[in-house]
């Protein structure tokens, strides 16, 4: 059976940033498929919650507190899941984020900080779990990048570049994994999440929004754990390096910050 590719029983998966939104969603997924999961964020609480659905689930869960910037979490979190579970198989490096500013109130250090968040963060975290995946069955990699890694407007510079780095990290890592580690990532959109309603301040821009969305709403978590469980599977067996756009058709920035010409 074809959905017979989805199945991810006895499969290991690691997420980052799983206390909530993206990453959460793509744990419940993983785990809805069969997986056992190892969730991190920074805050134990949520993790706590993400954690007591998988487990009704039916799956095991691994709760792993900790700050990706500081790369001594992640290999306490490959650590942690080869302790628990004896083997890793998928990590979903999703943790990221960067607040949009104009050019000229963005520091070089916010500028390499948001590089450090979504970049070697991911970076750091493949680089630990790949030797296990090869010691093992193999595995997937699934990094969550932003659709403004290949869009343009005002007020991203340290978000879009970051973002447009880690699509081509993952081009390149891709190469050198293959065959037996597929690396890809999800290029997201706009999705309802409580990340993005800290800039959707008022409704007039959720409803810019949508509008200039051409499947006129705004994304959905699920959206986005579907595309990642794919990459995961082995329904995927044949999909590596690649960037998979689940945007809801964008092909322009469809958030303007009012941002001003520069004086």
């Amino acid at each position: 059976m074809l959905l017979d590719r989805f199945d991810m029983t006895g499969k290991v998966g690691v997420v980052t940033g799983a206390g909530r939104g993206i990453g959460a969603g793509c744990a419940r997924a993983l785990a809805e498929a069969g997986a056992d999961v190892a969730i991190n964020a920074r805050t134990p609480e949520q993790l706590e919650a993400v954690a007591a659905d998988i487990r009704r689930l039916g799956h095991r869960a691994l709760v792993v507190p900790g700050d990706v910037s500081d790369l001594a979490t992640l290999e306490q979190l490959v650590g942690a899941t080869l302790d628990e579970y004896g083997r890793l198989d998928v990590v979903v490096n999703n943790a990221g984020g960067s607040m949009p500013a104009p050019l000229l109130d963005t520091s070089v250090r916010q500028f390499e900080q948001a590089f450090r968040f979504n970049v070697t963060t991911a970076f750091a975290l493949s680089l630990a779990a790949v030797p296990h995946m090869l010691a093992g069955d193999g595995g997937a990699i699934v990094n969550i990048s932003s659709a403004m890694g290949r869009l343009r407007d005002r007020g991203y510079v340290a978000y879009g570049t970051a973002k447009a780095a880690l699509a081509h990290m993952t081009r390149l890592m891709a190469a050198d994994c293959a065959p037996r580690v597929r690396v890809n990532a999800i290029a997201v959109g706009s999705v309802a999440t409580s990340a993005l309603e800290v800039v959707l301040t008022d409704e007039s821009l959720r409803s810019e929004m949508v509008g200039k969305t051409p499947m006129r709403r705004l994304g959905e978590v699920d959206d986005i754990a579907l595309g990642a469980l794919y990459l995961a599977s082995d329904a995927s067996s044949f999909v590596t390096g690649k960037v998979f756009e689940i945007d809801g058709g964008i092909e322009a920035s469809n958030l303007d910050l009012g941002l001003p010409d520069l004086q």
